[in-house]
């Protein structure tokens, strides 16, 4: 699988909202490449992610947007958003849910890439920073909240 990583999306927000509070952790051991792949629930369909601290936020493909629920029809497509392509226009979004391995964060910040802009999703800033922790060490990605 080809992943195209953003370097910024540019959405003018950030939402700090409260754990939830009940404490989980998952770990994600890293891959060959060194990357964090793992299937997260977004809005209840398991979609594969890429965890990316790199990210500012959480970026769907169009196309995981849709198998997610999210009405691309809609989409108004004017964010600015870098990715290792270039600049495209990004559509902002709120994701209801993002769960992995019981760690739940409820109304996260994200964008939705034009068709053909992203292969996959990238799990950026916008869930990471709602969390309690999260922190690598010897190969493992460790998320709690």
């Amino acid at each position: 699988m080809r992943w195209l990583l953003i370097l910024t999306v540019c959405l003018g927000f950030c939402h700090a909202g409260a754990a939830p509070a009940r404490a989980a952790m998952a770990e994600i051991k890293a891959g060959q490449n060194g990357h964090f792949l793992t299937t997260a629930e977004i809005n209840g369909s398991p979609v594969n992610v890429i965890v990316d601290t790199g990210a500012s936020a959480v970026a769907l493909s169009f196309e995981d947007a849709g198998e997610v629920g999210i009405d691309t029809r809609d989409l108004v497509f004017d964010v600015p958003a870098s990715t290792a392509n270039g600049t495209v226009m990004a559509a902002r979004i709120t994701i209801r849910r993002i769960v992995i391995d019981g760690v739940r964060v409820d109304d996260v910040q994200g964008a939705v890439l034009p068709q053909g802009a992203l292969n996959g999703t990238l799990l950026g800033m916008s869930f990471l920073s709602r969390l309690q922790s999260f922190k690598v060490q010897d190969g493992i990605l460790y998320l709690r909240n």
